[in-house]
């Protein structure tokens, strides 16, 4: 495929072709057959010409006269704007109010660059009197007002620079949550704590603010700083006791508008309420005086944990069945390791039938790495203390038995297996220190 390039001719040969180079080069790139260059051409014209690059050099396969080697070059290139024929004012660009560089021009006087106090008025001026409405096009009509979704160039760099997404913050800032997580955070509520102070007295207003805010320990802390200040400034202090003794009153009324502010946002939620902060703020019910709604949210809530926990631990049993079912004997005691919640339990019947099933696959004629896989499994799962292998595999390398001697404490079978005397059974768990249990 030819390529379109410019040249300019050097020299005309006896036989009628002529030598040509690249305009303002200084040898000579190739040559043109006769009858390609125009009859009126001469040394120094410049013409483009079509082009076939090949290994062996440049052919030129067609010559088109659009340059003169005098005068303007680009006159045929040019392209004429007429316009409208009015004489209208450059662009004018205001800098915002209290930048530094309209500072700096503002002091600086017109000779300097500067604007002059007298620019300015002329320039309000003209904003004053600029007619309201859309600017009039040329024949007569108005024109459009620009919007602010317009799709013009300006639009684009200015979303290049700063993309909005969804969720209303610029791609600068990160990388966004998901949606349901942005629900979740902002789902707050205020009804009750703002019906709470609306029934207080004016006195009382400083001190149920801060008890909000945190608790005794917060009036405690805004009591010491307001006399500090009175010391500082010479001023008698107040004593903390009447106010100490306010809060202690106001307290359970303040909790429990807290509590059924949280409440009312979990029950709103439905299924997409954290489990934990419905456990939260079930538990919390037991730490504030209810009232008659406190009372009943506090039942509403307590069932709908009870459905939620009782749902998941069904589908939890029923994934180890139907993973025992297709024997898939490792995915059951993987799934039996992660119940939904601590104090979830395998029946005793599923129990029973796990154990079987992991001590009949670990058997000497299981390959090694699914041997393997089971002893893994079983130290995870809560029955690997009943696990009973069969044997350990046949051929089993150094690695593996180095395995198995370390699971024997977990699983004793495994002791008597590789002669090692059985470990004995764990103890009672010792109870926690007081000073630890933080």
């Amino acid at each position: 495929m030819g390529r379109r390039i410019d040249i300019e001719l050097t020299s005309r040969r006896e036989d009628g072709s002529w030598t040509w180079r690249a305009p303002g080069a200084r040898q000579p790139r190739g040559t043109i057959v006769p009858g390609l260059v125009p009859e009126t051409a001469k040394v120094g014209d410049q013409l483009r010409a079509e082009a076939e690059f090949e290994l062996e050099g440049i052919v030129v396969t067609a010559v088109m006269p659009i340059k003169n080697g005098t005068g303007d070059q680009k006159g045929n290139d040019r392209i004429e704007v007429l316009g409208s024929g009015r004489d209208t004012s450059g662009v004018s660009v205001a800098l915002a109010p209290g930048s530094k560089r309209r500072r700096d021009r503002d002091e600086r006087g017109p000779g300097e660059g500067g604007r002059s106090a007298r620019s300015r008025d002329d320039r309000g001026r003209a904003r004053r009197e600029r007619p309201e409405g859309p600017p009039a096009t040329e024949d007569g009509g108005q024109r459009a007002p620009r919007s602010r979704s317009s799709t013009s160039d300006e639009g684009h760099s200015r979303r290049d620079r700063t993309r909005v997404t969804e969720g209303g913050r610029s791609a600068r800032h990160g990388p966004q949550r998901n949606g349901r997580d942005q629900r979740r955070s902002a789902q707050t509520s205020t009804t009750h704590r703002n019906a709470a102070l609306a029934d207080l007295r004016p006195e009382q207003l400083p001190v149920a603010e801060q008890l909000l805010r945190g608790g005794i320990p917060a009036v405690r802390h805004a009591i010491d700083e307001q006399n500090e200040r009175a010391r500082s400034e010479g001023r008698a202090e107040v004593s903390p006791e009447p106010l100490l003794a306010m809060a202690e009153e106001l307290l359970p009324k303040v909790n429990l508008a807290t509590w059924k502010d949280r409440a009312v946002v979990v029950r709103d939620s439905g299924r997409d309420a954290p489990l934990r902060e419905v456990r939260s703020v079930v538990a919390g019910a037991s730490a504030v005086n209810l009232d008659d709604e406190g009372r009943e949210l506090a039942a509403v809530l307590r069932k709908t944990l009870d459905e939620r926990v009782t749902a998941l631990r069904e589908g939890w049993l029923q994934r180890i069945t139907t993973a025992l079912d297709s024997g898939r004997v490792a995915d059951a005691l993987r799934i039996s390791g992660n119940p939904p919640e601590p104090s979830a339990r395998v029946p005793a019947p599923l129990a029973v039938r796990l154990v079987e099933a992991a001590g009949t696959s670990m058997a000497p004629e299981s390959p090694a790495d699914h041997w393997s896989a089971l002893l893994g499994a079983s130290l995870s799962s809560p029955v690997r203390r009943n696990v009973k292998p069969v044997g350990l595999p046949n051929g089993a390398d150094e690695e593996l038995l180095a395995a198995a001697r370390r699971a024997a404490g977990q699983i004793p079978e495994l002791a008597r297996l590789l002669g090692l005397p059985i470990p004995p059974p764990p103890g009672p768990r010792r109870p926690v220190p007081a000073g630890r249990r933080g």
